[in-house]
């Protein structure tokens, strides 16, 4: 199998438009149900023929906590849309809704208490704007950030961007031991989200680079123990990484049956207790209907 490649930002499109209606189906139950498969997918890019964004389903999400509102998102923009009022001082955040690298930045937005002040602009990655490149973003990619004149992208980032330039909840501690540890897990995020995608890809067992990558992170999340989060407190270091967790466990669970949490009770609890971050469940879109898709997309029946 030839190495994989994830460039930062997705510029596939999805199997299929996510709904944008003011409350997704989802299934009820949180936790996943693994069933027998027979033995035998920074960024989203056309180079990677099954790239994560297609090839990974999402994690279910529980129900919003009790009088949390689901934000309204737009239509995503198509060939046929015209262009927002573009550098009009408007700060606004494109995205695909499917994309995990954009669901990055759409979490720190919404962590940080941003909504009113960053606009969310969906993108139709199979039926690209031609503005989009031509006007906005050249790397034709998303996620990108119109604020202050300027376009930014990469993922990570324009995390850190949001962080920095934005006002609301803090995405880092003070802590220099912490923030020491932060650059070491961010810069790590490419060779897992590799790891664990080409085992999905393979035929074959779960491989034993997989296993040490799931097992590198169980330990990582046990270095602080003043909370169930890489860093103790959510952080920045837990919106890089779970956009692919959420994906990565659904997957293995059906296809490989393999359940990445037995056995790393450290990995459960940053799961269970992520899903009660209400600024990342907004950000979650449909888990069966992407399994279903890319099921089909990867050719198992």
């Amino acid at each position: 199998m030839n190495s994989l490649a994830f460039p930062r930002g997705c510029s596939s499109p999805p199997l299929t438009r996510p709904s944008t209606s003011s409350r997704p189906t989802v299934p009820s139950q949180a936790r996943i149900k693994i069933r027998p498969s027979s033995p035998r997918a920074a960024h989203c890019h056309p180079r990677v023929a099954r790239n994560l964004s297609r090839t990974v389903a999402m994690a279910a999400p529980p129900a919003p906590p009790a009088g949390s509102a689901k934000e309204v998102l737009p239509p995503s923009l198509t060939s046929s849309s015209e262009p927002p009022a573009l550098f009009d001082g408007t700060t606004r955040l494109y995205v695909a809704y499917h994309c995990p690298y954009a669901q990055r930045a759409w979490i720190a937005r919404n962590y940080k208490g941003l909504q009113g002040e960053i606009k969310i602009v969906g993108i139709d990655l199979a039926d690209r704007p031609a503005w989009y490149k031509e006007k906005v973003y050249p790397e034709n990619k998303v996620p990108s950030l119109e604020h202050n004149n300027q376009v930014k992208g990469e993922s990570l980032d324009l995390v850190k961007y949001i962080e920095s330039n934005f006002e609301g909840q803090s995405l880092l501690p003070d802590d220099s031991e912490k923030k020491q540890f932060a650059e070491e897990l961010l810069g790590y995020t490419d060779a897992f989200n590799k790891a664990l995608y080409s085992s999905i890809v393979a035929k074959g067992d779960v491989s034993d680079e997989t296993v040490a990558a799931l097992d590198k992170i169980e330990a990582d999340l046990a270095k602080f123990n003043d909370g169930p989060f890489f860093l103790g407190q959510f952080s920045l270091v837990d919106i890089a990484y779970v956009p692919f967790i959420e994906r990565f466990q659904i997957f293995f669970s059906d296809i490989k049956n393999y359940d990445i949490i037995k056995d790393r009770p450290n990995l459960q609890k940053f799961i269970e207790e992520v899903n009660k971050i209400d600024a990342y469940v907004q950000t979650k879109q449909d888990p069966q209907f992407l399994l279903e898709h890319t099921k089909k997309r990867l050719g198992i029946a």
